[in-house]
């Protein structure tokens, strides 16, 4: 099974893409297909987000994926089932899991863990969980060699060295206050927040997510961390575009994933 340390480690220059798509958007078929694609393309790392009701951290864009999801009766289960085939058909791209803590919870955080493990998941990020509360969800999924991502944002402050300091996998850094979703210009200090992470904990890489879409922005991002994460401006190709996505979400990332590894 591929790690996150793994994404990070098969980059050429150590920099990591990493698309985020909603599966069962249009439907879960597609979604299998576009996890093969954006892999091809050069994605180092691929977010899969779990259909749920009240994606709290999510934009407009996102949240409409969701409820076409919801629409196509996506279950848990179902999510895992498709990674378990792209497995099973070779496709060893390192995946993670986005979704909440409500999901974990009536699934079971055992039960949820052990399933990731069983399919060939890495970890999962958990964007409505506190630094304070990370423990009851890290130590189940630590066990099962899996990691809980901890996300830092511009209003982190004095609290970024602390939940740097026993992050794994990779710091998820949210770079602009608000929900997801596309933005002209991200202001905030990247690279302070960069300094304080790597001064808690050297070893851990982290990357940059919210409101990238152009590669410029992709490679200012990935210059100033260890790596992009763009969502929404692929999931609005992926509404505008149906079940036609494929190739072109294809050569999005591809363009995306040069601009971070040609740094």
């Amino acid at each position: 099974m591929k790690t996150i340390a793994d994404a990070f480690a098969a980059s050429p220059n150590g920099k990591a893409f990493i698309p985020f798509i909603t599966a069962g958007d249009p439907t879960l078929a597609v979604t299998e297909q576009l996890v093969v694609a954006m892999a091809d393309a050069g994605a180092n790392l691929i977010e899969l987000g779990v259909p749920f009701s009240d994606p709290t951290a999510e934009g407009p864009v996102i949240q409409d994926a969701n409820i076409r999801a919801l629409k196509n009766h996506v279950t848990t289960d179902d999510v895992f089932d498709m990674v378990g085939r792209l497995r099973a058909n070779g496709c060893d791209v390192p995946l993670v899991i986005m979704t909440y803590a409500n999901v974990v919870f009536s699934y079971g955080i055992e039960r949820f863990a052990a399933r990731e493990r069983e399919v060939g998941l890495a970890g999962v990020i958990l964007p409505d969980v506190p630094h304070e509360e990370k423990a009851e969800f890290a130590e189940v999924f630590s066990a099962h060699g899996l990691d809980v991502v901890s996300l830092i944002a511009p209003t982190s402050h004095e609290r970024i060295r602390q939940i740097a300091s026993d992050a794994t996998g990779f710091v998820y850094i949210v770079s602009s206050l608000g929900v997801t979703g596309v933005r002209s210009e991200i202001t905030s200090d990247i690279g302070g927040m960069v300094e304080l992470i790597r001064a808690a904990n050297p070893a851990i890489p982290c990357a940059v997510g919210f409101g990238i879409s152009t590669p410029e922005q992709a490679a200012s991002m990935a210059a100033k961390s260890d790596g992009a994460i763009v969502g929404s401006a692929i999931v609005r190709m992926i509404g505008e575009l149906g079940e036609g996505c494929v190739e072109p979400v294809k050569a999005y990332v591809r363009e995306m994933a040069e601009a971070v590894h040609a740094l």
